[in-house]
């Protein structure tokens, strides 16, 4: 996977001012909010600032925690897991591993097959809709 890079003023020009506070200034949506969140689409997301493909629906599932959460990326290669000591807490955030944007945190509560749940914002998701 080629490797984005691009200045803080680029990724303000691209992305819309949400996108950018939660992609690039590692932000959080609101819960239940999301355009993703109780999805029934089926088709797999995107990375909003650079296209990677990141899950697909048939591992979406609902966590009740108000953002959509899926227990495997389409592959491990496509996001990069980075520990995360911010609020007070001990997480595990998630980014894009092409252009380093945060998409949330992973958990060790999900359900099988990978007991992980990828609790991720819808705004740093675009849906490809399957035909």
């Amino acid at each position: 996977m080629n490797k984005i890079t691009k200045s803080e003023q680029d990724w303000r020009e691209q992305l819309d001012p949400e996108q950018y506070q939660v992609c690039r200034l590692k932000g959080t949506e609101r819960p239940f909010t999301g355009a993703y969140y109780a999805n029934t689409t089926p088709g797999r997301y995107h990375c909003v600032a650079c296209d990677a493909e990141l899950f697909d629906t048939e591992t979406q599932f609902d966590a009740g925690c108000g953002w959509p959460s899926y227990y495997a990326p389409v592959s491990e290669e496509v996001v990069t897991e980075v520990e995360d000591f911010s609020h007070g807490m001990h997480r595990t955030e998630v980014l894009c591993s092409r252009c380093d944007s945060h998409l949330g945190h992973v958990f060790p509560d999900g359900p099988p097959p990978t007991g992980l749940r990828y609790c991720i914002n819808s705004v740093a998701l675009r849906l490809d809709p399957r035909a």
